[in-house]
């Protein structure tokens, strides 16, 4: 799936108009410095404080975007696209239809039930019962298919055509990605003088929109990954999506084998920098949130964190502002006490 018009500021606002008063409205917290711990910790991760300064100390804000509808900022890109497949008169009788037995899968279910429209969502045989009972629990069709989310996205494809639903992409889609970007609107509105925005990075649906809306508001935009799921800073090196081996403890959610067209697009700029964190700063960051913030966040969300306090990570500089999106929180408490 590509899509050769790059998204625009406009795209966001529009989604913004579409989407508000139908989630949450982001809630921003200052941090303040926490404990640091000086002896390495059993994952093997030292916290390593940026050579500059700490930013914790100096104008750190969380974007607390997992406290969102169904646990993550996805429910912002499903509400964009039903609403305005609504809007232009094109949602057929059908529904909507997406392979995705997570975030992206549990924002469309919620987000068809808010419209009142049927949701067919396609899973493997294999997805976690927990997810299954909640995708039900929004009056979602349940389809388990194959033992890989490729056999189940190749079921929903063909649902699709014979069916006549509408199909949903997890991030490759304007309306997904243009809905993700009101994240950052949101956080500008609540820190005008935001100088950097930190996203974690899977297929990039969240990092095209909110770097699109950062851009053009002139803020830096720091996109991470983990080293074993580097969709998007390999197809950077490239100059094109390119398909990557995935291996990491946020595989879950930032687990794409190829970023979307519009991410890459959106990162032609020199307000863009790519980071990548290894599995144990993901697992310490998290820990890190847990034990001085009393924070509890999926890898995912932890990862961007991980970004501006690993040792090869983002140094900002002495006074800058940064914003940490901590975009979702479907996790359990395993790994942190």
């Amino acid at each position: 799936m590509t899509h050769p018009d790059p998204l625009t500021y406009p795209d966001i606002e529009a989604a913004a108009e579409r989407i508000t008063g139908r989630v949450r409205p982001l809630a921003v917290a200052s941090a303040q410095p926490g404990r640091r711990p000086h002896a390495e910790t059993d994952t093997g991760a030292t916290w390593v404080a940026p050579p500059t300064n700490d930013p914790e100390a100096s104008g750190l804000y969380f974007a607390l975007e997992f406290m969102q509808y169904t646990g993550t900022f996805k429910a912002r890109g499903a509400q964009n696209f039903i609403r305005a497949h609504l809007a232009e008169g094109t949602f057929p009788d059908a529904g909507v239809t997406i392979a995705s037995g997570g975030n992206a899968g549990l924002a469309c279910a919620w987000a068809a039930a808010e419209a009142g429209v049927p949701a067919t969502v396609f899973v493997p045989a294999n997805a976690p019962t927990v997810k299954v009972d909640r995708l039900r629990s929004y009056g979602a069709e349940v389809r388990q298919v194959g033992a890989e989310y490729a056999e189940a996205a190749l079921a929903c494809a063909e649902f699709a055509e014979s069916s006549g639903a509408l199909s949903s992409h997890a991030y490759d889609h304007p309306l997904i990605a243009a809905g993700a970007g009101t994240v950052f609107t949101e956080l500008l509105a609540q820190v005008p003088d935001l100088d950097t925005v930190v996203v974690s990075v899977g297929g990039g649906g969240l990092f095209a929109g909110v770097a699109t809306a950062a851009t053009f508001h002139g803020v830096r935009t720091v996109a991470v990954e983990p080293v074993g799921s580097r969709a998007f800073n390999a197809g950077l090196e490239a100059g094109q999506p390119v398909d990557v081996a995935v291996d990491s403890v946020a595989a879950d959610s930032l687990g794409a084998r190829r970023a979307t067209p519009l991410a890459l697009a959106a990162a032609q700029t020199d307000l863009v920098t790519s980071v990548l964190v290894r599995d144990e700063e993901i697992i310490a960051a998290r820990r890190h949130l847990w034990a001085d913030h009393r924070l509890v966040v999926e890898h995912a969300a932890a990862a961007a964190l991980a970004g501006i306090r690993s040792a090869e990570g983002y140094v900002p500089e002495p006074g800058e502002k940064v914003g940490v999106v901590l975009c979702g929180a479907n996790t359990g408490f395993d790994g942190l006490t």
